[in-house]
């Protein structure tokens, strides 16, 4: 029987690779979007069966359970920006926490199926110490960081307490050229590219100090995908385990094109500092390494150059979005 799966989020950066890696295993995908919202990366999903829902649509959730009676479920939707969490906080809770809780309410009253919660490395707060593993307690500094924390305890309890095949899986930076163009690696990327095609003189940045452990977004969704094929369910920490700047991802990018001093074409503004931003935390993915023979398979240097290298095909071609530029 060919097995179901449903992904919210589809049409984000994780959701089209996951995506795309559910169909290649033979899965039939049934994906969300947000109603009313363009889906700009929609080139990249062709076999997937859409629809549109709005996470706190409790009621529309059930419908599709019930349409689709789906053998795994994917929550990879949500709120994602950490600033804008700060002026959205009502909204923050009822889609990144509130939401889940209802899905995983009703997923456990259909026996079988499997559930996955993308959860995420700021619910560890910016002083923890690194590196950080699935044992390192939860201390959420932002809004956005919270409402993860609390989806994730939700999901921890459904499988400790009502023995829901629940994982989740604590992602650390991962990033694509499918990256919206608001995240401040793609503003790199294109923005550099803009300058080496004469398009633009500088790109404005907040800190260039703060690290990251920056992975593959091609690379997570395995991870995501073999948490579920376990015999047990768990948490797992998915990350590169390598912290770089931001200093680092300019000069690599700008190498790429050819420019190697990028400094003269570097702005800062303060106003683009993030509230209690984290200054580099780094992820211990051993467990998952361990248990589902995952690790990490593309550098932060070949990263950086295939985003860049995806980013002159736009800005050259004219053509944002095409399922050539996928090739992971």
């Amino acid at each position: 029987m060919t097995p179901t799966a449903l992904v919210t989020g589809v049409a984000g950066q994780d959701g089209v690779f996951l995506a795309r890696l559910l169909i290649s295993e033979g899965y039939r995908v049934v994906g969300t979007t947000q109603p009313g919202v363009p889906t700009t990366l929609r080139p990249y999903l062709e076999g997937v069966v859409l629809e549109e829902h709005d996470l706190r649509d409790s009621a529309g959730f059930d419908r599709l359970l019930q349409a689709y009676s789906p053998h795994e479920v994917y929550n990879l939707a949500g709120f994602t920006s950490v600033g804008a969490s700060w002026d959205n906080r009502e909204l923050v809770t009822e889609v990144n926490s509130v939401a889940v809780a209802h899905m995983l309410s009703s997923v456990k009253q259909r026996p079988g199926v499997k559930f996955f919660q993308a959860s995420s490395s700021e619910v560890f707060g910016p002083d923890a110490t690194n590196p950080q593993d699935e044992s390192t307690p939860h201390d959420p500094q932002n809004p956005y960081a919270e409402s993860k924390s609390q989806a994730h305890i939700a999901t921890v309890e459904a499988r400790d307490e009502d023995g829901l095949f629940a994982c989740t899986g604590i992602l650390y930076n991962h990033e694509s050229p499918l990256r919206p163009a608001q995240f401040v690696t793609r503003k790199i990327t294109r923005a550099v590219v803009e300058i080496a095609e004469g398009l633009a003189s500088t790109v404005t940045l907040g800190s260039l100090d703060v690290s990251r452990d920056w992975g593959a977004a091609g690379d997570y969704v395995v991870a995501m995908h073999a948490a579920m094929q376990h015999t047990t369910p768990s948490d797992y920490v998915i990350a590169s385990g390598r912290l770089h700047t931001m200093s680092d991802l300019l000069e690599l990018a700008f190498a790429t094109v050819g420019i190697d001093d990028p400094w003269p074409h570097v702005e800062q503004d303060p106003a683009l500092l993030r509230k209690a931003d984290a200054p580099g935390l780094s992820g211990d993915s051993h467990k998952a390494q361990r248990d589902l023979g995952w690790s990490p398979t593309t550098t932060f240097a070949e990263l950086v150059e295939e985003m860049v290298a995806i980013d002159q095909r736009r800005v050259r071609t004219g053509v944002e979005e095409d399922p050539d530029y996928l090739t992971r």
